[in-house]
């Protein structure tokens, strides 16, 4: 599946950004859909998780502050980030799991940017 991430930029501390990640095929047929995100300097780390259940999963660092949900209709799925800090500024990834003949799949999308100002 190809993955289109979009809605990284530039913000102030305590400002909000929206993250799409728009699926090539129906998003309910996708296992998990969710965002890493990796800091300069820092490795990739799981930022939120949205299960074909509409099960979430999130960081301990953004619990409280980001949303991700899945719209079927539209085959995307929305990272909401509110009361950003400085440290939540990194590239983020989206990624989508399935499970194809050969077994479980991981595909990535291009990063999208978010820097967050002090």
């Amino acid at each position: 599946v190809q993955l289109q991430a979009s809605g990284g930029g530039l913000v102030q501390a305590g400002g909000s950004l929206r993250l799409s990640c728009e699926a090539s095929r129906r998003i309910a047929s996708l296992n998990a859909v969710g965002w890493y995100r990796q800091a300069p300097g820092k490795e990739r780390e799981l930022a939120a998780t949205v299960y074909t259940s509409r099960n979430t999963n999130y960081a301990d660092s953004v619990k409280g502050r980001f949303t991700i949900s899945r719209n079927n209709p539209e085959n995307t799925v929305y990272l909401q980030m509110n009361s950003l800090k400085p440290e939540d500024t990194a590239v983020y990834y989206c990624y989508a799991v399935w499970f194809g003949v050969s077994g479980r799949i991981t595909d990535w999308g291009q990063g999208t940017e978010v820097t967050v100002s002090s």
